[in-house]
Order: structure tokens, then sequence, then C-alpha cells
């Protein structure tokens, strides 16, 4: 008997995506919070918030890889995402009771370890859920979940800000109830498809030798991209140059996540009939023409466009690059294969950011995002030259 599908997509797709949703809600009211409430109210030093934020963002580049393996290892999709979910929804009151820049490390520490541990097991189980032809409307739908929770969660702690006069320890304290509903709905709806026996019986190589030369190559193109992908910050930044007041700048935020959101499902759709390599083409050039646009951008004006057409950039991108990748693992090997995509991007993040700023402060802000466009292009070529041998 077929499985009965929710809004065309498969029940497990449909409520991961609800999980992704209640936890960026939750995560999305602590986030922009933070550093706020670490110079704020505990008086640390913006060099200290860096040193937080790294710590916490590689550790969970560097479990995303392990998490992956132990699950096809194991077997155990679910089971890890329940762990994953309900270790970060536990460190949300740990922030709210912090005294010291390091118990808000510890927390943030704890928080991103069950993101490290939860990301790849859940994005294996929506492949394992999908039928192939339909792969980016799954990813692109999850997406687009996740973004709405991260323009619900600040509006819920502006809110929240709004009614208890700037009280942060209650927004942290809040932000634990889309955590724990997300836990809920793991454990309620979400069923794990049993592993044959020929799967049970082959346990994955923690190795890179042992994916095909197709996946190989993808994960160049990938660090190639992702070198030049730095930080969203720089393009903040950049909106301030041009003109866009402080008070405004959340605004412009707000909207591109909208259009984000609003164009994840439906691009994911439209990359499962044109070809999904198209697709990410397509995204990698239009990147590479939006960076090559901001680095010339002068007035206000610019920014309020190219910010709405990042988010369909956005919306291109994030699902169909995940569908290729399920598209390229071995089944035995499908949360281990995410767990080398998530760590090879998380990793390149931070030279990407480097590069970024150093360039920016020893040549100008029009240098970094020609870098950033250049990167972009160069994967683009590397995609379109590979892509010919690799039949998918």
């Amino acid at each position: 008997m077929a499985e009965r599908k929710i809004l065309g997509l498969g029940k497990n797709v449909f409520f991961t995506g609800l999980v992704s949703l209640f936890m960026d809600i939750s995560s999305e009211m602590v986030y922009p919070l933070v550093p706020l409430f670490l110079t704020g109210v505990l008086g640390t030093t913006k060099t200290t918030v860096g040193i937080i934020e790294g710590i916490a963002e590689a550790t969970a580049s560097i479990l995303k890889v392990f998490s992956g393996w132990l699950s096809d290892k194991l077997g155990k999709r679910k089971f890890l995402m329940t762990i994953g979910y309900g270790v970060s929804a536990a460190s949300r009151p740990l922030i709210a009771v912090s005294n010291t820049w390091f118990q808000v490390l510890t927390a943030r520490f704890i928080d991103r370890v069950g993101k490290g541990v939860r990301t790849s097991p859940r994005d294996a189980i929506i492949a394992d859920s999908t039928e192939r032809e339909r792969l980016g409307l799954a990813y692109g739908f999850h997406r687009s979940m996740d973004t709405i929770g991260a323009v619900i969660g600040p509006g819920i702690a502006f809110a929240l800000l709004f009614l208890s006069k700037d009280n942060l320890r209650l927004v942290f304290y809040a932000s634990t109830i889309p955590g724990v509903i997300a836990v809920v709905i793991i454990i309620l709806f979400i069923k794990e498809k049993r592993r044959t026996r020929e799967e049970a019986q082959a346990p994955p190589k923690l190795s890179l030798a042992s994916f095909n030369g197709p996946f190989r190559r993808y994960l160049v193109v990938i660090a190639v991209f992702s070198l030049g992908n730095f930080a969203d910050a720089f393009l903040v930044l950049q909106a301030e140059n041009a003109g866009i007041s402080r008070e405004l700048i959340p605004v412009v935020y707000v909207l591109f996540n909208i259009v984000y959101a609003m164009s994840s499902a439906p691009l994911g759709a439209l990359a499962d009939k044109i070809g999904v390599k198209s697709m990410i083409l397509a995204s990698f050039i239009l990147y590479s023409l939006i960076y090559l646009a901001v680095a010339f951008s002068t007035s206000a004006m610019h920014i309020w466009i190219l910010f709405p057409i990042y988010g369909i950039y956005k919306g291109m991108t994030e699902g169909t690059q995940k569908a290729y990748l399920a598209m390229l693992a071995p089944t035995e090997q499908k949360a281990t294969a995410f767990g080398v995509y998530h760590t090879v991007v998380g990793v390149m993040l931070l030279p990407a950011s480097i590069i970024a700023g150093y360039l920016w402060d020893n040549i100008g802000p029009y240098a970094t995002f020609l870098y950033g466009s250049a990167m972009s292009f160069a994967a683009a070529v590397f995609f379109a030259f590979t892509g010919r041998r690799d039949r998918v």
C-alpha cells in the first residue's frame, strides 16, 4: 500500500519540515540576542563574542560527518534526530540562567552539539522517504519551512522584548517551548524506514575513497563555491554602506527571508522538472551576478532590489544541492555523505570570511564581493565541465 501523502509529500518529509520550523523558531529567538546579552548584560568584549560563535559553529561542522557515519552504521536516523533536537532544546534555559560568558559558551556548545548530531540523519531520512524524481521538491519544502521559522522566531522575540521591557532571559526561557514541540513531533510522527538485510550488513567506511568519482568531484565544486560564500554579515555591512539605516536593516533581512521561504519549494519542484544539475548551475551564475552587482551598489535602492533577488538565489540552491547529493550518495552511506557535505561547507566558511574581511579592510568592500562573484563563477565552470561526465 502506497504511503499517504501530505501536500504531495511523504509524511516523514512533511513532519521533518514541521520539526525544522519549530526548532528554527526557537533558534532565531535566541541567536540574534546572544551577542546583545553577552555585551550588554554580561559586559563581554566583541572578541569574546567571536570566540564563542567560532567554537560553536566549528563544533557543529565537525560533528555532522561523524553523526552521519554513525547513523549509517547503526541504521538509526530517528534516534539521532531525537537526541540532537533534544540536546538543542535543553540548551535554551542554560543560556537564560548564565551569569558569565563561559556559561554562555557552554550552552552554545551544547546547542551546536545537538545541531551536529541531528543534521545529517535528518537530511538522510528525507532522502530515504522520497522518490528520486521528487527530491528537489522535498528538500525545497524543508528549506522553506526552516526559513519560515527564521521569520517567525525574531518576530516572537521582538514581541516578548516589547511586552517584558527588554527582558532577554525571558525570551531565552520561552524559546524552549518550540524546541520541545519539535522533539515531540519527531517522537510521535517520524517513522523510520527499515533497512534491508543487505544494507544492514554493509557497515560504511568513514573515508572519501569509499565514494564514487562524481560524488568527490561534486564536493570539490561545493568547496570552491563555499570558499567564496562568506558570512551574510558582509551583505548587512554593505547594506549600511549603501545607505540603509540600522533601524531598517532588520526589515531588509526579513524581506530576504520571506522571499527565500516562498521560493524554496516551487524552485525545488522546478528543479525536478528541468534537472537538479541545471538548477544548481543556474544558482551559481545568479550568485555571481548578484555579488557583482553588490560590489558596485551605491544606493539604498540597490540593496532593496538585490536582497530579495538574493532570497531567490537561496531558494534555488540549498535544497537542490542536497537533492543532487542524495542522488549521488550510495543508499548505505546517505547520512555519511550529508555529513561530509555539511562539514566541507562549514569548514570553508572560516577561510572564506577571513579572506572577505581582509579584502574589505585592505582594498575595499567592492573587492570582497568581486572575490565572491569570481569564486562562484569558477564553481559554475568546473561544475559545467565535470557534470558532462557525471550522469545522475
